[in-house]
């Protein structure tokens, strides 16, 4: 999650935007994902399905909070944060 490429942001915009695998999506769309995501897991593998969220250090809390809400929604509540190290 995070803005767009210099090459992206004619299409997209300059706010911040989410990835979910390879394509631009909507909070509204996550909980449809996490759910398609799950039901291709085996079955016994789905308890321990974690959520990753990489998140640009300059995205607004808004969006995450949003974001939270939806896995919370769709009970994805194993949750991995990604950062990049501070130099």
């Amino acid at each position: 999650m995070g803005q767009p490429t210099a090459e992206y942001r004619k299409k997209l915009g300059s706010e911040s935007r989410i990835q979910l695998n390879d394509s631009f999506a909507e909070v509204t769309e996550i909980q449809d994902f996490i759910t398609q995501e799950r039901l291709s897991m085996k079955e016994q593998d789905q308890p321990f399905m974690t959520v990753s969220l990489k998140i640009d250090k300059d995205t607004r809390m808004g969006i995450v909070t949003d974001i939270k809400q939806a896995l919370r929604q769709a009970y994805a509540l194993k949750i991995n944060y990604s950062a990049a190290s501070r130099d």
